[in-house]
């Protein structure tokens, strides 16, 4: 099967999730819970902007390799706080950037489920597993690499959860315009 049978699925799918990612958290809020407030944002802010960070992701109490068993170190990391703070540029958020990155990641993931099932399923193929198949490479795009910020970055698993949920959502929205458009046998 020619690969250009399937750019209509690829294109229309990331719409599709493009816009329902858009309507889940504009709608249903259930994101706002993400987010926390530190208890004194003023003080932390005064104290940030003095140093003035750039742009990027820091370690509290930094420290790596071998000077992580340093005695010193293990008492910064019991007093705490311990974190991991990213910092962004100064400024309103991009969110117009932002969603232009989150459409192209989403082209991504319907052009790899797309590929994938290129290689793997025929024009005759039954419709469920059209779904399935991309459903399932969808789900996997959208949703497996949020676990590892629970493991390694410390983000809540209630937000993993939540991003999970999302990216079921995504799959079932990926697979069924995947079997709505794909190529007749």
């Amino acid at each position: 099967m020619p690969f250009g049978s399937l750019w209509l699925p690829v294109v229309v799918a990331a719409i599709a999730v493009w816009i329902v990612s858009a309507l889940l958290h504009m709608v249903l809020k259930y994101h706002m819970a993400d987010y926390k407030k530190l208890p004194d944002e003023k003080a932390v802010a005064v104290t940030l902007r003095k140093e003035s960070p750039a742009p990027g992701l820091y370690f509290l109490p930094y420290a790596m390799g071998s000077s992580m068993k340093d005695p010193a170190v293990i008492k910064r990391f019991e007093e705490g706080p311990v974190a991991f703070l990213t910092v962004l540029k100064n400024g309103p958020p991009a969110f117009g950037k932002s969603l232009v990155q989150w459409l192209l990641f989403c082209f991504l993931v319907s052009l790899v489920a797309g590929y994938v099932a290129r290689h793997t399923l025929t024009p005759a193929t039954a419709g469920l597993t059209v779904i399935r198949l991309t459903g399932a490479i969808a789900f996997a795009g959208y949703g497996l690499g949020t676990l590892q910020d629970s493991i390694w970055r410390g983000i809540p698993w209630s937000n993993t959860l939540r991003a999970l949920a999302d990216a079921a959502v995504y799959a079932i929205i990926t697979g069924l315009v995947f079997r709505w458009l794909w190529p007749a046998g």
